[in-house]
């Protein structure tokens, strides 16, 4: 089970880190430039902004990057061999962009579906907040590379990371609102 979850956090690195340092060093313009739908809601909100998307998206690249000269140096942890993200270097760099890009997308589809709801920006929406980036990132890495995919992401892995990932996410929002951050420690 531990080495179910070392990979499990390892593969999704680049999943998890872009969401809370865009929150962290976004800011600015926002992607829907405060316009709204016919319905008279905003179209993302304040929230998604093109700065935390670039930055997002460049962090979560720096950590694949990073993690990709790890495992090519053989890196072990506890024991549990490391998977590297793609056959080649080119392969794995779209591998990582895709779940970096996966998980921001992910969590503005999710955005894009609360304003509907009628819900602000910071309010709760159980499970789906803590799984949309996931998602999100599943989507855009299958589309990518179904065969790393596949190769990578068995069906034990996938409950792993859907069982961690809403743990992980409470831990990270909490820090957040600690920080001031975020408004809400959910």
């Amino acid at each position: 089970m531990i080495e179910l979850i070392i990979i499990a956090i390892w593969l999704m690195l680049p999943a998890y880190v872009p969401n809370p340092l865009a929150a962290v060093f976004g800011g600015g313009k926002p992607i829907d430039g405060g316009r709204t739908m016919g319905d008279g809601k905003r179209i993302l909100g304040d929230g998604k902004t093109y700065r935390g998307l670039l930055v997002g998206i460049t962090c979560g690249l720096l950590i694949g990057l990073l993690q990709m000269g790890l495992v090519s140096n053989g890196i072990a942890v506890s024991g549990v061999t490391l998977p590297a993200f793609g056959i080649s270097t080119a392969g794995s760099v779209i591998v990582i962009l895709a779940m970096s890009c996966g998980s921001l997308f992910g969590d503005m589809f999710m955005s894009f579906f609360k304003r509907r709801l009628g819900l602000k920006r910071g309010a709760p929406l159980p499970v789906i907040d803590q799984l949309d980036f996931v998602l999100g990132a599943w989507m855009f890495t299958y589309l990518a590379s179904p065969v790393w995919f596949t190769a990578n992401f068995s069906a034990w892995l996938i409950v792993t990371v859907l069982v961690i990932t809403p743990m992980l996410h409470l831990v990270t929002n909490i820090i957040g609102y600690f920080i001031g951050v975020k408004n809400e420690p959910w």
